[in-house]
C-alpha cells in the first residue's frame, strides 16, 4: 500500500489521548512518529504537535492544533468487522465517553466518527431479492450498534 495519501486528523489539545486509546485497541498499530511544542509555542512545552500512527497497517496524522477546527461526522472511520465479537469490542471500547448513534455510527470521547461494521452489510442491504434488501435495511435503521445475527435474520424472512 502507498503511503502517497494518508488520512490527518486535526484535535483540539487531546491528541496524545486518542493515540493511545486508538493504539491500544487495534492489534496492528504502533506510534511511527511524534512531535512535541517547543518552549514558546501554541501550545506549552512537551504537549504532543504531529503525531504518525498507524492503525492496522493504515497510516493516519494527528495534530494538536487549537480549537480552530473541529472534528465532525462528515469524516468517519470504517471498521469492517468479520464477527459480532469484533463489532462488539470495538462499539464498546470507541464509544466509551462518546456518543452512540444510529445505523453502526458512533462519535469517540475525542470526536471523532465511527463506523463499526460487519463485512456482510452489503450482502444484507444490497441483496439481489429486493424484498430482503429492503428488510435488512429497516432492521439496520433501528439498530445502534449493529447486530449480525438480526441483520441475517431480517434479509431471510422476506
Amino acid at each position: 500500500m502507498s503511503d502517497k495519501i494518508s488520512t490527518f486528523l486535526w484535535f483540539d489539545n487531546n491528541a496524545e489521548e486518542a493515540i493511545n486509546l486508538y493504539i491500544s485497541i487495534f492489534k496492528n498499530s504502533k506510534i511511527l512518529y511524534l512531535s512535541r511544542y517547543p518552549e514558546g509555542g501554541a501550545m506549552p512545552k512537551g504537549t504532543l504537535f504531529t503525531a504518525t500512527i498507524l492503525l492496522e497497517g493504515r497510516k493516519y496524522n494527528f495534530i494538536n492544533g487549537g480549537p480552530h477546527y473541529k472534528l465532525n461526522p462528515s469524516v468517519s472511520l470504517f471498521v469492517s468487522c468479520e464477527t459480532q465479537e469484533e463489532i462488539d469490542l470495538y462499539w464498546s471500547k470507541l464509544s466509551e465517553g462518546g456518543e452512540e448513534l444510529m445505523c453502526g455510527w458512533l462519535t469517540d470521547a475525542y470526536g471523532l466518527s465511527w463506523q463499526i461494521i460487519p463485512e456482510k452489510l452489503g450482502d444484507y442491504i444490497g441483496n439481489s431479492n429486493p424484498a430482503k434488501a429492503q428488510n435488512a435495511m429497516q432492521a439496520m435503521f433501528k439498530m445502534k450498534k449493529l447486530n449480525i445475527a438480526e441483520l441475517q435474520k431480517a434479509c431471510d424472512e422476506a
